[in-house]
């Protein structure tokens, strides 16, 4: 199926792709591997930044990750010209800015994970991993680096 159809279908519109804050590139493929950087819990003009467990719920952190997938998406869709050259998610590495009693980081990622299921059925599975941070960037709640194979 075409990835902007499933989109459609969906209801998920791509933002503009953010344009880096540092000396990096938005991706970088190596063979068949496209490595994307950190995106953050932004969307247009929505932020979700503090501490989840104490600024900020885990709902709305779960929609913060959903956010940075839709900025890496359009970040990606920047630097390939076409999503439909994706194959599969391979690996997501999720950052969550969190309270020092907050332990639920893997349920705040899932929002990105469901939306790459939603959009890649089985090839949208992946490994991953969620690690809890002091404090991220800009004060976002959540920042997400994924690694996707290209067909």
């Amino acid at each position: 199926m075409d990835i902007y159809e499933r989109m459609r279908e969906l209801g998920v519109e791509l933002p503009e792709a953010p344009p880096p804050v540092g000396l990096f590139l938005p991706a970088r493929q190596v063979g068949s591997l496209l490595f994307a950087s950190g995106q953050g819990s932004f969307y247009r003009d929505r932020r979700v930044e503090g501490k989840v467990g104490a600024d900020v719920t885990l709902e709305e952190a779960q929609l913060g990750a959903r956010y940075c997938i839709l900025n890496m998406l359009a970040a990606l869709d920047a630097y390939l010209d076409d999503l439909n050259r994706i194959q599969r998610v391979v690996k997501l590495l999720a950052f969550v800015s969190s309270a020092p009693d907050f332990y639920q980081q893997p349920a705040v990622v899932n929002g990105a994970s469901q939306l790459l299921i939603d959009l890649w059925g089985e090839e949208g599975r992946h490994a991953r991993s969620a690690i809890a941070a002091n404090t991220l960037p800009s004060n976002l709640s959540v920042e997400i680096e994924a690694i996707f194979e290209l067909k």
